[in-house]
């Protein structure tokens, strides 16, 4: 069933009532993308022809399947993930959208487990709607980590840089307390692994942020680059990782120092998202590293606002169909080369 050449790509429509469906539509209106790929949108093929309408997309050609073995080669696959209408609320929050929303990205897990599909690429979705059909729902990343049983890494990836963070959906407060050597090291080794397995870097050089303004100053502003930072570099170091830090953030991403290390890895989530979305939000890829299977996701989320008036850009999907491809076949390349020496 799969091209041995091109993957087969996975996507969850997202939130129906978000800009999912229109980055999609757009995306792959570009015919070109099947040259690569060989994509299956898991969602309603309702939905995705009432966005061609209303945005005036008529020649993108959707081919519904009524399973994965139905594929179809250089087609745009439409899969149905639930019986029922939607009804379409265009930048609103609404408890259907949840549900079609969780169906598609549940059976997307079905697929790629099975090995049905290659790679897995997610529309942003509504966490709390979705989290009505998922208890402790909190995102993708956590989801598909408790799925896949492994730890997952969330890397924003760019031409300009790869970042990643030792907590990710936490509470500002509570990022000190779940901040600990070990915890550090596991994000620097997890980075380090996957710039290798994933991108291809033999040698991975890897700037390690501070947490407090100016890296603590000493201790004088706080102690925990001190106390857990600089241990865990330290360490890392011992098994011939290429470890540098702590660094003031904001000097950091000042001097343009990120263009001289293959990954950055921050403390927290807006230390590593706020630098990286003002110099990457039109083409940023989030890249779930550690999983057993590829996922990648555009840079940001429903945008409900803008959502249903054809305004929405499609470059970071984009970006994430290319991403997704691109990591598969490194992987592969790895699998093949790892094989080889065995022999």
């Amino acid at each position: 069933m799969k091209d041995s050449v091109k993957p087969v790509v996975g996507i969850s429509i997202g939130d129906v009532n978000g800009i999912g469906p229109e980055i999609i539509l757009r995306t792959f209106s570009d015919s070109r993308l099947l040259d690569i790929c060989t994509p299956v949108i898991y969602g309603s093929i309702e939905v995705l022809n009432y966005y061609k309408k209303v945005l005036h997309l008529p020649d993108i050609a959707l081919q519904q399947i009524e399973n994965i073995g139905s594929l179809k080669k250089n087609k745009i696959n439409v899969l149905n993930c639930i019986q029922e209408e939607t009804n379409i609320e265009a930048g609103h929050s609404t408890h259907e959208a949840g549900k079609l929303a969780f169906e598609a990205l549940n059976q997307t897990v079905v697929d790629i487990k099975e090995g049905n599909i290659d790679v897995l690429v997610t529309a942003p979705i509504n966490k709390k709607n979705v989290s009505s059909f998922s208890e402790g729902f909190i995102g993708h990343t956590g989801y598909l980590a408790k799925e896949d049983e492994n730890e997952a890494l969330m890397i924003l990836c760019s031409e300009k840089m790869r970042i990643a963070m030792v907590t990710g959906h936490v509470a500002l407060s509570e990022v000190k307390n779940e901040l600990s050597v070990e915890a550090v090291i596991s994000k620097i080794e997890a980075l380090n692994k996957s710039m290798k397995q994933d991108f291809g870097v033999i040698k991975p050089r890897i700037a390690v942020l501070g947490l407090n303004p100016h890296a603590g100053e000493e201790g004088v502003m706080g102690s925990e680059e001190n106390d857990i930072i600089l241990p865990a570099i330290n360490q890392v170091k011992t098994k011939g990782i290429i470890a540098v830090g702590p660094y003031p953030a904001d000097g950091f991403f000042g001097t343009a120092n990120y263009f001289n290390f293959d990954a950055i890895l921050a403390m927290y989530h807006d230390q590593a998202l706020i630098p990286f979305k003002t110099l990457s939000f039109e083409n940023g890829v989030n890249f779930s590293a550690g999983l057993s299977f590829v996922r990648t996701s555009p840079d940001h989320g429903t945008a409900y606002d803008i959502a249903g008036l054809g305004q929405a850009s499609e470059s970071s999907f984009r970006s994430a169909i290319y991403a997704a491809c691109d990591i598969f076949k490194k992987r592969n390349e790895e699998l093949i080369i790892a094989n080889s020496e065995e022999v």
